[in-house]
């Protein structure tokens, strides 16, 4: 990011680079649109998973990846083709534009597979349908918040005209104030302490079970490796957070190169990590995978023979 409340000078790229970062860009949103739209249909078409309270925060986190990934895709072409927009609509999309949710849906479905294996017996009383939902609401409440709040300190603190005037659409360019900065790493610091705190304590608790176990060992196994790759997911969260600093001491250093910059860190922040939610439960949950795939299959041949 820039520094805040100076001048920003955004080099302009060439036709041909320009053109090639937008294709990739579209075809990445794209391939994983389909994906993400196929495991929402899968999920909606069967009770055992909308019944589920595992299967319903993975289905809300493919929501969330995927309305994230749109508006950030959106955000990425808009800001080559007009370069500065109104910023009350920037306002509006850095608002809504928030990715604070998938880790706390993570700590979410860590402690639903430590219920699961160290509480098998009180499973179907402890995780309940209304309670997930509870739950979601609380995470929808509690990633809405800081971005609101920011709004909320920007109209106070500037002038009627700032939202008269156009700007590179960037969180720091637009929210200026440093207590916003401030309040911000407080809040994110906290929240990710504790899902890191949640994430390394159910972990430890299904090790434990697993070396106590004499039986159902398998079952162990994928629980406990599926809250390691929650963590693996959580380390690439925590990189939006990260970013922003490395971000602008990288441009810095190297001004001439700030687009590819900007570049790199869009696709390792907000494009790959989204290719993980499909991995963990479209391809690695057998009984989602069976009805994925059947789904899948059928599409395929509606659309083959619609050709045809």
């Amino acid at each position: 990011m820039d520094s805040v409340g100076g001048p920003v000078a955004i080099p302009k790229d060439s036709f041909s680079n320009a053109l090639t970062k937008n294709i990739v860009a579209m075809l990445v949103w794209l391939a994983l649109s389909i994906i993400n739209s196929s495991m929402v249909h899968t999920f909606l078409r069967h009770s055992l998973f909308y019944e589920n309270p595992r299967y319903i925060m993975f289905i809300c986190m493919v929501i969330n990846d995927a309305l994230q990934l749109t508006l950030i895709t959106a955000l990425y072409v808009v800001s080559y083709i007009f370069r500065k927009i109104h910023t009350s609509v920037c306002c509006l999309l850095v608002t809504v534009l928030t990715t604070r949710s998938t880790p706390l849906i993570l700590a979410g479905m860590a402690m639903e597979r430590y219920i699961s294996i160290c509480f098998p017996l009180h499973y179907s009383q402890m995780c309940t349908v209304p309670r997930t939902l509870l739950l979601i609401g609380i995470i929808l409440i509690l990633t809405a918040t800081p971005p609101i709040s920011d709004l909320l300190i920007t109209i106070v603190k500037e002038p009627p005209s700032f939202f008269r005037t156009t700007i590179f659409c960037d969180h720091s360019l637009l929210f200026r104030d440093r207590s916003i900065y401030y309040k911000n790493c407080v809040f994110d610091g906290t929240y990710l302490v504790f899902v890191a705190l949640t994430l390394l304590y159910t972990y430890c608790k299904i090790m434990l079970t697993a070396r106590a176990a004499s039986t159902g060992l398998a079952s162990v196994k994928r629980a406990r490796n599926t809250v390691v790759l929650h963590g693996v997911q959580l380390l690439l969260c925590m990189l939006a957070f990260v970013v922003p600093s490395l971000q602008a001491a990288l441009i810095s250093l190297f001004p001439r190169l700030s687009l590819e910059i900007r570049y790199i860190f869009f696709l390792l922040v907000y494009i790959i990590p989204r290719f993980l939610s499909p991995v963990i439960y479209g391809f690695r949950d057998e009984q989602f995978r069976k009805y994925w795939t059947r789904y899948l299959s059928c599409r395929m041949k509606t659309s083959i023979l619609s050709w045809g």
